[in-house]
């Protein structure tokens, strides 16, 4: 049976490459701000949505146990100073006993005292000496008990540790907190929510092509039509697997000036992986065409040709440079004739071609079609 080959012109122009990953919108840097004691909150102060400085009140604990605590701690060290008071005073008291008993012994020749009365005295000023250390050290131990306790009722009263915005409030007025093994969670802050950041997963079959300071675009339910421009930041070295689907987490930097965006939107992003503003273009199809006779002279029926078989693949030579050219196929007083090319990157519908025989304005084959007797 006879056949036509289809073909279409091959044309320069623009080509954009692109990739496309979804994920959410999330604040640059966020805060989530907690507390290190155990307590009633006695008050709450602000609202989500408010606008918070840098040391600004957001809550307060119940303090009353805390300044007990505090209370006892000033005795403890006054307790301790007396001690050190009472134990220098029995220094000095052991150190003139001992002074006596060596000027006796030095009147007397030695005779009196006994010398293991003079050796008893030398004993007791050096426990003293010893008791008056222990009890210095007993005052620094207070005191640092009592620094830690008026650190606590500091850390009783909850500050934002940021200038920013309370995006989430967790708790109420009277409510318990518990710090036990980790720290309970009050509020959650975004520090500047005019600069956020888009959490993208890439796919890994195109992670390759994606770099770091390439530009994308992006679109979210809540603004149909509005594409927003943002650029990537970070590529992520780690993969994440979902339903055997691997994936890498790659951020995107964007300008949230006019704060139309919100954290936890879902956005779809397309990114620009490869742009061209004037490229020699071929179909796609043009470069997995072989025509028939090329295939091995294939003398099959019309029906068997359309049953799938293994896919086959562009027949591919080495240059002199090693880059890998592919052929395409042109029509020559009707019969395809075969063109070398070296094909760069494609859309998916044209590929870039870098170098080779064709020229634009040729008829590159794409398709053969079979005629019906």
């Amino acid at each position: 049976s006879q056949g036509q080959f289809l073909t279409e012109t091959v044309d320069s122009g623009p080509l954009v490459v692109t990739v496309s990953a979804s994920g959410t919108l999330a604040p640059t840097k966020s805060v989530d701000v907690g507390s290190e004691l155990s307590g009633t909150l006695e008050s709450v102060l602000v609202q989500e949505n408010e606008q918070v400085k840098k040391g600004q009140l957001l809550a307060q604990l119940d303090i009353s146990k805390l300044k007990d605590q505090v209370v006892k701690s000033q005795a403890a060290v006054a307790a301790a100073e007396a001690s050190v008071a009472q134990a220098v005073a029995t220094v000095a008291e052991a150190r003139a006993s001992l002074s006596r008993m060596r000027q006796v012994a030095e009147l007397s020749g030695g005779k009196v005292p006994a010398k293991t009365e003079l050796e008893t005295a030398e004993a007791t000023l050096l426990r003293a000496q010893a008791n008056e250390a222990s009890a210095r050290a007993t005052v620094t131990q207070a005191r640092a008990t009592l620094k830690s306790d008026e650190t606590n009722i500091a850390k009783a009263t909850i500050r934002s540790p940021v200038d920013g915005v309370v995006l989430t409030r967790k708790v109420e007025p009277g409510q318990t907190v518990v710090a036990a093994m980790t720290t309970p969670v009050l509020f959650s802050l975004a520090e500047d929510l005019t600069q956020m950041e888009l959490q993208v997963k890439v796919d890994e079959a195109d992670v390759g092509s994606v770099q770091v300071g390439q530009q994308a675009s992006f679109t979210v339910s809540a603004w149909s039509g509005r594409k927003f421009p943002a650029q990537i930041q970070r590529v992520g070295i780690g993969s994440t697997t979902t339903d055997n689907v691997v994936t890498y987490k790659t951020v995107l930097k964007v300008a949230n000036n006019d704060l139309a965006l919100r954290p936890g939107m879902t956005a779809t992003a397309e990114i620009v992986t490869a742009s061209r503003d004037q490229a020699l273009l071929v179909p796609n199809a043009a470069l997995r065409f072989t025509p028939p006779q090329a295939a091995g002279g294939d003398q099959r029926s019309f029906l068997s040709r359309l049953m799938p078989g293994p896919p086959r693949e562009p027949q591919k030579k080495r240059k002199d440079n090693g880059a890998a050219a592919t052929q395409v196929w042109v029509l020559q007083e009707g019969q395809p004739v075969a063109v070398a090319v070296t094909p760069g990157v494609s859309n998916g519908r044209y590929t870039e071609i870098l170098g080779g025989d064709l020229q634009p304005g040729m008829a590159v084959i794409t398709e053969y079609q079979e005629m019906r007797p």
